[in-house]
C-alpha cells in the first residue's frame, strides 16, 4: 500500500523533514488537497472552539466513533454533546502528518501536536468522502502527558507548595528534583530503599525558597536518577521519564524528572543539579532551555552531594525568558538573600565572540557537527577555532575525583544496603569504592592547569560547542550503546564542571534520528559569575539563529 509523510516545518528544521515519503514503486504519495483542506479546516474550527465547523468535520450518523484515555464516544450526537462541554484546547501547532490511503474514498491520518504550553499529543483519525466531502468517521485522541506519571513525579500536587503570591515568578511552577531538602518531606535521591531509610527534612533548601519567595509555586517532587549517578535518564526503580520532544528516546539525566515535567508542560522550571552534565543533557535530548549556574554561586545547603567539587545547581525551563526571569531573581542581590553571590549581579553583557573547540567538533556525530557548522555560517558569528587538548584529560581525571566524593558521601549507606541500587549505578560505586587516597590527589593535579585554561579561554571570550554529540538514543538502547553514548556524552560536558564555569544549553539545532527531527542543544560557556549576562547572550543568539525578536 502506498506511503506517504506529509510534515509541517518546525522552527530550524531542514526541508527534508518535509518531503513526501517514497512509496512501493519509487513514487512520492502526498495528501490529497481537499484531504488537506478538510484537515486543516478541523484543526482551525478546533482552536477556535468553533462547535458547528467541528460538528460538521464528523460524519453523522450512530457509527461515528471518538475515543480518547477518558473512554469511548458513539455516535455523532455524543460527540457533539461532550465537546459543548468540554471547552477549547490549548494552543497548538501541527508538527507532522502520517498519511496512509485506505481507498479511493478513505484515509488514516495521525498527527502530532506540539502545544505552546509544552508537550505532544497525538491525533488518530479516519476520513471517509461521503458526498463528495472528507468527513471524521473514527477518531483517537491522546493527549499530552498530565500527572501523575510515576516516572516523572515522586509526590505532586496543585500545588504541593504554594508561593508568594506576587512576585516576578507569579504564577509559575516548579519540579524540583529529589535531592533538595523540603520541609516535611523526605529526600529519596531516586532510590526506594534510601527513601525508606531517610528521614523528614525539618527546613527547606534554600534553593526552593528562593523560587517561592520569587512567587513560583511547587508543583511536586520530580525523579532523578539514582545518586544523580547518571545522565541517561533511566531508573531501575521507577521507570524512564518521556522525552517530551522526542518520543520514545530518553529523556537525559540525571534531572531526568524535572525535564521531563518541564517538557511535557506539567511544570514551569525544574529545580535541578548538574555535576557532569546533568542539567546540559537533558536541556539537549528535550529541547529546553538549561543553565548550569557558576560552581559556588548559588548556595547547596540542603541539597543531598554527589561530589562537592563539582556539584552545583541549576534550571530548566521551555523558553529562554522565562530562564531569564529565574535567573534574574534567584541571582541578582534583590532577589535572594541566600545566594552566595562574590562575583556581582551580572551587569555587563559578555564580548560577541565566540571560541569553538577543534576537540569538541571532533567528538560529536556528523551530523551534528554539519548543523552546528550551517548554524554558524548563515548567523555569520564571530568565532573562532581553539584547541582545549585532549577531552580524555579532563574525563578520567574528573571521574576519579568525582568516585572518590561520591563513595565518601555514599558508601557507608551502600555498604549497609547492599543490592539495592541498579546494575550500572551499582557498578559505578564499585569502581568509585577502588579509587585511592593517591588516585584522587594524582587526578586533583592533573585538573588544576586544565581548570586553568579554561578560565583564561572565557577571560574575552565564551565557549561555543554542541551541547552533546547527538541526538537522544533510544529508549530501548542498553548496555555497550548507552555506555559508548555516556562516554562520548562526558567528554563534552566536563570541561566546563572542571573549571565551575556557567554553562547554558540553548535549543538551536534539529538533527535527523531514527525516531525523527531531533533536537540538540548548542551550549555557551563563560568566565565564572556571569550567569545573568550569559543567559541574556543565548538569548540574543536564539533571536539571531532562529530570525525571531529576543525578549
Amino acid at each position: 500500500m502506498p506511503q506517504a509523510r506529509y510534515a509541517r516545518p518546525a522552527r530550524g528544521e531542514s526541508p527534508e523533514f518535509c518531503a513526501g515519503t517514497r512509496a512501493e514503486g519509487g513514487t512520492v504519495t502526498q495528501i490529497p488537497t481537499e484531504l488537506q483542506q478538510a484537515f486543516d479546516a478541523y484543526e482551525a474550527a478546533i482552536l477556535a472552539n468553533d462547535l458547528d465547523a467541528l460538528d460538521a468535520a464528523f460524519a453523522p450518523g450512530a457509527q461515528t466513533l471518538r475515543g480518547d484515555g477518558a473512554g469511548l464516544l458513539v455516535g455523532h450526537d455524543a460527540i457533539s454533546a461532550f465537546r459543548g462541554v468540554r471547552g477549547g484546547v490549548p494552543p497548538r501547532t501541527i508538527e507532522r502528518i502520517e498519511y496512509r490511503p485506505l481507498g479511493d474514498d478513505a484515509a488514516l491520518l495521525v498527527s502530532v501536536s506540539r502545544y505552546a504550553g509544552g508537550g505532544t499529543g497525538l491525533q488518530t483519525q479516519l476520513w471517509q468522502r461521503e458526498d463528495g466531502r472528507w468527513l471524521i468517521t473514527a477518531a483517537h485522541v491522546t493527549p499530552r502527558a498530565q500527572a501523575l506519571d510515576r516516572s516523572v513525579w515522586r509526590s505532586v500536587g496543585d500545588p504541593l507548595f504554594q508561593g508568594a503570591w506576587e512576585g516576578p515568578l507569579e504564577a509559575l511552577t516548579v519540579a524540583v528534583k529529589d535531592l533538595f531538602a523540603i520541609k516535611g518531606y523526605r529526600i529519596g535521591a531516586g532510590n526506594p530503599a534510601y527513601l525508606d531509610s531517610a528521614r523528614a527534612e525539618t527546613t527547606t533548601a534554600p534553593a526552593v525558597t528562593d523560587l517561592l519567595r520569587g512567587g513560583a509555586s511547587l508543583r511536586g517532587i520530580a525523579r532523578t536518577d539514582e545518586f544523580a549517578y547518571s545522565i541517561a535518564g533511566d531508573n531501575a526503580h521507577y521507570g524512564t521519564p518521556p522525552n517530551g520532544a522526542l518520543p520514545g528516546a530518553l529523556p537525559g539525566g540525571s534531572s531526568s524528572g524535572p525535564a521531563s515535567a518541564v517538557a511535557t508542560g506539567q511544570a514551569d522550571i525544574g529545580l535541578a543539579t548538574d555535576t557532569a552534565g546533568s542539567v546540559r543533557v537533558p536541556a539537549s535530548y528535550q529541547g529546553l532551555w538549561g543553565l548550569r549556574t557558576t560552581h559556588g554561586l548559588v548556595p547547596r545547603q540542603g541539597l543531598l552531594p554527589l561530589a562537592q567539587s563539582f556539584d552545583t545547581v541549576g534550571w530548566l525551563t521551555r523558553d529562554g525568558a522565562t530562564l531569564q526571569r529565574v535567573a534574574e531573581w534567584c541571582l541578582s542581590y534583590d532577589g535572594s538573600a541566600s545566594t552566595e553571590s562574590v562575583y556581582g549581579a551580572s551587569g555587563a553583557d559578555l564580548p560577541w565572540r565566540f571560541l569553538v573547540p577543534d576537540e569538541a567538533l571532533a567528538a560529536v556525530e556528523p551530523a551534528t557537527r554539519a548543523g552546528f557548522e550551517a548554524m554558524i555560517e548563515a548567523s555569520a558569528l564571530p568565532v573562532e577555532s581553539v584547541a582545549l587538548g585532549d577531552l580524555d584529560e579532563y574525563l578520567v581525571p574528573f571521574r576519579t575525583v568525582q568516585g572518590a566524593e561520591a563513595w565518601r558521601n555514599n558508601g557507608d549507606w551502600l555498604r549497609a544496603h547492599p543490592g539495592a541500587t541498579g546494575p550500572a549505578v551499582a557498578e559505578r560505586f564499585r569502581a568509585a569504592a577502588a579509587i585511592t587516597a593517591a588516585d584522587e590527589s594524582a587526578a586533583r593535579a592533573a585538573l588544576a592547569p586544565l581548570r586553568a585554561r579554561l578560565h583564561d579561554l572565557v577571560q574575552d571570550a565564551v565557549l561555543l560547542l554542541p551541547t552533546v554529540p547527538g541526538p537522544a538514543p533510544l529508549r530501548t538502547a542498553h548496555g555497550e550503546r548507552v555506555d559508548a553514548v555516556r562516554q562520548a556524552t562526558l567528554r563534552l560536558t566536563t570541561p566546563a564542571a572542571v573549571a565551575g564555569l556557567p554553562a547554558l544549553s540553548v535549543p538551536l539545532l534539529t538533527v535527523a534520528s531514527s525516531l525523527g527531527p531531533a533536537p540538540v542543544g548548542v551550549c555557551l560557556i563563560a568566565r565564572a559569575g556571569t550567569d545573568i549576562a550569559l543567559v541574556r547572550q543565548g538569548l540574543a543568539l536564539h533571536a539571531l539563529v532562529t530570525g525571531t525578536d529576543a525578549p
